[in-house]
């Protein structure tokens, strides 16, 4: 449901935008409000989740959400969407952590618990390709705003379901790091911002490095705040571990390419090639199917080849599908210059997500589990909002110097799908550097400690 909402206004936001009157680069704000929230506030959700209990914390979110949910779909205007759609990621923010923290404590186990990780990862990885689609079935056939409406049964349905099938777990003493979090979502809003607004002013205005210059002070705030507070929302402890930061950096890096393809392909396919939205949302089909499928390779992948091989091996073909789609052109059809590309895309993003959730964990002691499994989708979220503020800032840019027609439309686009390319590999190195090499020293040194006992017997 969190991740789905993510997603489902994507292919309604030219139908919202006709009727809002709204910019491609205004309309980015009814996703970026979403997962700003959800991003900021992520690790202040963690941190409830240690204090006051975590299945106590996922249930008071889930009820939020659907409260906000019946905001969204009743708004009148654009601006108190975009409060709702705050509303919801705050909301998303609480129950996020604590729903993966449940899992590593519900199944103990290693091998059950590489099997829960897995199915986590697939229904995250999966969760926005299936918004796209019930977005898409829900715009044509009653109305975008049926897809916020749509939370409400399942929110309650989830209330009824977590008294009997989840236990509590325990609560430590401590205060909620206000000051951490706020410096943290007011630093990637301002940063967001101002690549926005540099979609519509240009680099050189005042009100782009505005924001990004209270980004950045905001962000180096937060730092500061993190370094002093006695129980901050993000031990910095939890960056001491190469492997775990290079986790997350990698992860941040991999959703500012991903992400903003599910932006960019429905509006190609809505915009030159006339699909509709349920057409549009139907056309990521290829992507999510492939994806979701390889849900049921993992286990056996990363038990004969690690999490480190598979990560990389996933990242080099999302590259390449990556940069396949990026030679879309006017002229292009959906079969096969589209769907081929995006079933590649699809195996690779499929061996990606669940290594990069099981290494940002790694290692992690059990009264920062809430903090760590925030870290890991404050990666996904943060990746998610600035890869798509800075790529639609680069679509304005090179749509502005063309002119009115499909051929240009589509040629922003193109450059745009590259700039997510660059992510990609930027992603992949990220992993080679700090992760690979991390992960060769504790092979290493595990098996050096087995050698020595059986020496010793």
């Amino acid at each position: 449901m969190v991740v789905l909402d993510g997603s489902i206004l994507i292919t309604a936001l030219p139908e919202i935008g006709r009727s809002l009157h709204l910019s491609t680069a205004v309309l980015t704000w009814v996703q970026n409000a979403y997962i700003l929230a959800f991003g900021g506030f992520l690790l202040l959700g963690a941190r409830a989740g240690d204090i006051f209990g975590r299945r106590k914390t996922f249930s008071a979110g889930i009820a939020l959400f659907s409260l906000a949910s019946i905001l969204a779909g009743l708004t009148p205007s654009a601006s108190l969407l975009l409060v709702a759609r705050a509303l919801q990621g705050v909301a998303a923010a609480i129950a996020t952590p604590s729903a993966l923290a449940l899992l590593t404590v519900t199944f103990s186990e290693a091998r059950e618990r590489v099997k829960a990780i897995a199915i986590y990862s697939a229904v995250s990885g999966a969760g926005g390709s299936v918004g796209l689609i019930v977005g898409g079935l829900l715009t044509d056939v009653i109305s975008w705003r049926a897809g916020m409406f749509l939370n409400v049964p399942i929110g309650i349905t989830l209330l009824l379901m977590v008294p009997r099938y989840m236990r509590e777990t325990d609560t430590t003493k401590g205060h909620l790091d206000i000051m951490g979090a706020l410096t943290s979502v007011i630093g990637m809003t301002a940063l967001a911002f101002g690549f926005v607004q540099a979609a519509s002013v240009g680099w050189g205005a005042l009100e782009v490095w505005g924001p990004v210059a209270l980004g950045v002070v905001s962000l180096a705030a937060f730092v500061l705040t993190e370094a002093r507070a006695k129980e901050p929302v993000t031990p910095l402890r939890l960056f001491a571990n190469r492997q775990r930061s290079g986790a997350y950096l990698g992860r941040l890096l991999l959703l500012c390419g991903n992400y903003p393809i599910f932006f960019f392909v429905p509006q190609f396919l809505q915009n030159v090639l006339h699909f509709n939205s349920l057409e549009a949302g139907l056309g990521i089909m290829p992507f999510m199917v492939v994806q979701f499928g390889m849900m049921y390779a993992m286990p056996s992948l990363v038990a004969r080849f690690g999490n480190a091989r598979v990560l990389i091996s996933g990242l080099v073909i999302a590259i390449a599908g990556t940069s396949w789609l990026s030679l879309i052109s006017a002229d292009s059809s959906f079969f096969p210059d589209l769907f081929f590309p995006l079933i590649v895309m699809g195996f690779g993003a499929g061996m990606i997500f669940q290594p990069f959730t099981t290494l940002g964990l790694s290692g992690v002691e059990a009264k920062d589990a809430g903090a760590a499994s925030g870290l890991v989708n404050v990666a996904h979220q943060t990746g998610s909002s600035l890869g798509l503020a800075v790529l639609i800032s680069v679509f304005e840019a090179v749509k502005r110097s063309g002119d009115a027609s499909a051929t240009s439309f589509t040629h922003a686009i193109s450059v745009s799908i590259g700039g997510s390319v660059l992510f990609l590999t930027a992603s992949l190195v990220v992993v080679l550097i700090l992760v690979l090499p991390a992960n060769r020293v504790r092979a290493r040194h595990g098996a050096r400690a087995f050698f020595s006992k059986g020496t010793t017997r």
